[in-house]
Order: structure tokens, then sequence, then C-alpha cells
């Protein structure tokens, strides 16, 4: 008579993983609990995406849950609306965030006007996954930061989570989402490791929230720069100066409470993204709270961004995107009036 086989071990209800890892587990929970789930992209089969984030899905799920398609962004986008009207739920992965444009069309002029064009009887549930940002050491195309194009139009969903605890979270939210979502991945914050709570979430899709409390300054950013932002507020401390540091892990809808309250505890904001800074999200920030918070303001909101020209060469990188000591420029000209 065979041994029975031991059962297996149950699952921590806290994990110690990478964002990437985060993610391939929050896509292959989604793909689990509702069959009108599927992925479509550029290598997200059997080489489980340029990242991996989809590793191991195919082989998992097949290749009618889990599609390779041909190179072709505006027919993956296409594709994934037809199969939301027909009740299914896509997400879509781009490859790199500057792949995203051959789509831009199809996602601007269809998917985020299909729900208004039918007055609310056709739902869009699609997530569309684009990594973001910079700090790979890559080219243009593929360390940009394209949120802007996003928020401006109506009818799309934007987010970013900084940690692997959230993307595990808000993927699954923005797949349960009947509106379609643009989900930016910090390509930064791929691979450092993170706390995640697979039981447990307190903070729904589009909150934003205080991530360092203290009183001299506020810093509000989003996605990779979260990272930058905590860092500076690092130096600072040991320098005397208490920066209090927001993700805003929503850029539309954006949820202005949380930021509000702390600026009008610190009475100064820095805005601080990978984006070139003009006509961008930090803009809007940064209008916003001053029509909301302008008696608490002791000096005005200043924003650190990228330069207003194209992506660099790899090896300029590092002039390009902002850093702590740029975020910490900021806190002395914001401390200075």
């Amino acid at each position: 008579m065979a041994t029975p086989a031991a059962p297996a071990a149950p699952e921590e209800p806290v994990q110690n993983l990478p964002l990437v890892k985060a993610l391939n587990a929050a896509l292959r929970r989604a793909l689990a609990d509702d069959p009108k789930v599927l992925i479509l992209g550029e290598d997200v089969g059997p080489l489980g995406g340029v990242f991996r984030v989809t590793e191991g899905l195919q082989k998992e799920f097949g290749p009618r849950r889990v599609v390779d398609t041909p190179l072709a962004e505006a027919g993956i986008v296409g594709t994934a609306i037809g199969l939301a009207m027909r009740g299914y739920r896509p997400v879509v992965e781009i490859q790199f965030n500057g792949f995203v444009f051959p789509g831009f069309d199809q996602i601007t002029t269809q998917l985020a006007k299909m729900t208004n064009r039918h007055s609310g009887a056709v739902s869009m549930p699609i997530v569309i996954r684009i990594p973001h940002g910079g700090h790979i050491g890559a080219v243009e195309h593929h360390q940009e930061a394209p949120e802007a194009y996003f928020a401006h139009t109506a009818g799309l969903r934007i987010v970013a989570p900084s940690t692997p605890h959230d993307a595990y979270w808000m993927i699954q939210e923005a797949i349960k989402s009947d509106d379609p979502v643009i989900f930016f991945e910090p390509m930064s914050r791929y691979w450092p490791k993170g706390e995640v709570d697979l039981v447990e979430n307190d903070t729904p899709l589009h909150a934003s929230r205080v991530v360092r409390t203290g009183t001299d300054v506020t810093v509000v950013a989003w996605a990779g720069m979260v990272s930058v932002a905590l860092r500076a507020a690092e130096i600072a401390a040991e320098e005397g100066r208490s920066i209090e540091v927001v993700d805003l892990r929503s850029l539309s809808p954006v949820d202005y409470g949380p930021l509000v309250q702390s600026v009008q505890k610190t009475g100064r904001l820095i805005v601080a993204q990978e984006a070139p800074g003009n006509v961008s999200v930090g803009s809007e920030v940064a209008a916003t709270v001053s029509e909301r918070a302008f008696y608490s303001l002791e000096s005005p909101v200043l924003r650190v961004a990228g330069f207003d020209t194209p992506f660099p060469p790899a090896k300029l990188e590092e002039v390009y995107l902002p850093d702590a000591d740029r975020i910490l420029e900021a806190v002395d000209r914001a401390l200075a009036y």
C-alpha cells in the first residue's frame, strides 16, 4: 500500500518578496479565482515576460489564458477591448513603457471612451500593465515615465504602486474594476524585497498614504520616486530636519485628503517625479494643493522632476533622474522662505 503524500505546507500569510514576485503571485491568484481573467502580451508565455512577471503562468493555466501575442500593441489593446465586450477581463502587458505608444490611439480614443459612448451599458474591465521609470541602465523608450498622457485622458484609472505589498493588492483590485486601469510598475523597484501580507490589505486602490511622518516639509511621490524620497528623508533626519513623505499611489483619481492634511501640518510641499516637469502630474498636484491649502503654505510648492528633454543615453540617466540630493536641495529652498 502506497504511503499517502504529506499535505502541502500552508502558505505563510506574510512573505518577503520582490515586487516582481508579488505581481506574479497576484496574477496567479486572479487567474485562479476568475476564469474570465486573461493575460495578453509579447513574450508573456514560456519566457514569462522580459521581467519574468508572468513566469510559469502559461504552464499552469495554458496558452488560451496566458496568450503570447504578435509585436503589435495596437492589435493587443484592440483585442483586449473586444474580449472585454464579450465579458472577459484582459490584463495586457506592455513590454517597455515607450512601447505603449503604438497602442495609444486604441487606449485614448477607444478604451477610455467606450463606456461613456454606450451610456454605461458596456464596461471595459481591462488592466494595462506598463513598466515605469528608469534606473535600469537602458535607453529611450525603455525608461520613460509617460503617466501624464494617460492621466489627462478622462475614462482611465491610473495607479502606480511603490512596494511589493501594494503591487500584490493593487493589481488584484485593478483586475476586479469594471473600468480600464493603467497600471504603472516601477522598474527600479522590481527586485528589492518587501513584506507582503497575503491575507489583509488596509489601503483601497485609489488612496494616498503617509509613509513617513515629519513636521518641516512634505514630499509627495509615486512609483520608484517614493524610495528616493524616503532616502532623502533619512539624510535630512541626520541633519536635524523632519520630512514627511506621502505615497500618492493613484494618479487618477488623486486622493488629495492625506496630502492636503500633511501640507496643513508642515506648511511646505515638494512634488518629486521621474517624468519631465512641464505639463505633468506633478504640475497638477502642485496647482491643486496650492488651491486647497493656500493659507497653510509657508513657501511656494516646488517640483523636482526629470528634465524637459528626451530620455538620455544610459550613461547620463543618473544626471537626468531626480535623486535624494535634488530633493534635499528643494527642501533647502522651501525652508529658506
